[in-house]
């Protein structure tokens, strides 16, 4: 029904419209956001027959819904994120779209274009050919997953409003096709220690915030540990607590008066919130010889569900995988405990993901293809 290489195509065409992320954009970005790419999937989708909807994210930045009826009564959707990471550690790849050597090369080539690239393939032949799908079939293109998948609820929270009776969801992430049934979710926070600036030739008249903030960082360290010996989750094992970046001083010669930490702990099932952050919040005033303020910039829920369902098994029967976890976050975050079932899927692998170069091979764009074409009733 479609040629081989028309999958690599789309991806190209994809890969050459840049769409980062506003939180990771560069001077070699290009116009940052996914507004530009948005506008062209509201015209393929009409194109190719949907029913489209449009909810701002954030100004000029949308998701976009399109709809196609199908045989049932019965829906389906595919949930795929339109941003990408940054390009600034990129060679002259970064959007160049070049298909060479079996691949498509270039930034979100992997994560996650290369699902959209097959979408987009298969709903203009299905266009071309006067086919209609098993099931009502939801495509989601989905903005600012790679600012801790901001916009899921978002998606979640319209097909309530719209009384989709939903069941069956794939989130489009690089998993080598294998279906994907948890994975840990996550706090983001940021911690700013006060000090006071001196001439570093007199220390002693000054308050030292990166010599404070070292007394953070190590008993951020130490809570890790702590929360490492503690028994796993039989699946998705233990927490975790990871400094990330640490920022502080201006000069050479001055004593720093002001540093700021990020660091993130990656949750599993039975973790709560609120308890983690007073926990966390009451560790940074008790270590730190400083005035310290906490912000907690985010948080995600972990996923999981039963890997033991129909669906899955027949996911894995498609795929030629058996069901997985993963160590990463998606946005199935916000769908579980949801009366639909929820699985993360897609072609390529997370290793090729956020590089200096980034790359999928065409069979894995193939492999899903043929995956879809069987969940879609084609």
């Amino acid at each position: 029904m479609i040629a081989p290489n028309r999958y690599a195509e789309w991806l190209s065409q994809l890969v050459q419209m840049p769409s980062v992320n506003p939180t990771q954009a560069g001077p070699h970005s290009g116009p940052p956001g996914e507004g530009y790419l948005a506008a062209h999937l509201v015209e393929w989708f009409k194109q190719f027959g949907a029913e489209v909807h449009v909810e701002d994210v954030h100004p000029g930045r949308p998701n976009v819904y399109g709809l196609w009826r199908g045989q049932t009564d019965r829906w389906i959707a595919v949930d795929v994120h339109i941003d990408t990471v940054g390009v600034e550690q990129m060679n002259d790849d970064r959007f160049s779209g070049r298909i060479a050597n079996g691949r498509v090369y270039g930034r979100g080539a992997v994560d996650t274009k290369a699902s959209l690239g097959v979408i987009l393939a298969l709903l203009e032949a299905m266009h071309q050919h006067d086919l209609t799908p098993q099931a009502n079939l939801l495509i989601a293109a989905t903005v600012d997953e790679e600012n801790g998948a901001q916009s899921a609820p978002i998606f979640a929270r319209w097909l309530r409003r719209q009384q989709i009776p939903l069941s069956q969801l794939i989130i489009a992430e690089p998993t080598l096709c294998c279906p994907v049934y948890g994975h840990k979710g996550g706090i983001r926070f940021e911690f700013t220690v006060t000090g006071q600036a001196s001439h570093s030739s007199t220390p002693q008249l000054g308050q030292n915030a990166v010599t404070a903030a070292a007394h953070l960082v190590l008993a951020l360290d130490q809570e890790d540990q702590r929360i490492q010996a503690l028994p796993p989750h039989p699946e998705l094992g233990t927490s975790t607590m990871t400094v990330t970046i640490i920022h502080g001083g201006t000069g050479s010669n001055v004593v720093p008066d002001s540093c700021q930490i990020y660091a993130g702990w990656r949750s599993v099932p039975g973790d709560d919130v609120a308890e983690i952050t007073a926990r966390i919040q009451a560790l940074a005033e008790h270590s730190c010889p400083l005035p310290v303020s906490m912000t907690v910039l985010g948080s995600i829920e972990p996923f999981y569900q039963s890997p033991d369902t129909a669906w899955l098994r027949q996911l894995a029967e498609w795929s030629g995988f058996k069901p997985t976890i993963a160590p990463y976050a998606t946005n199935a975050w916000a769908h579980s405990g949801q009366p639909y079932e929820c699985v993360v899927l897609g072609p390529g692998s997370i290793d090729q993901a956020h590089r200096a170069e980034e790359w999928v091979e065409i069979s894995e764009l193939e492999k899903l293809a043929r995956i879809y074409t069987h969940w879609w009733g084609l």
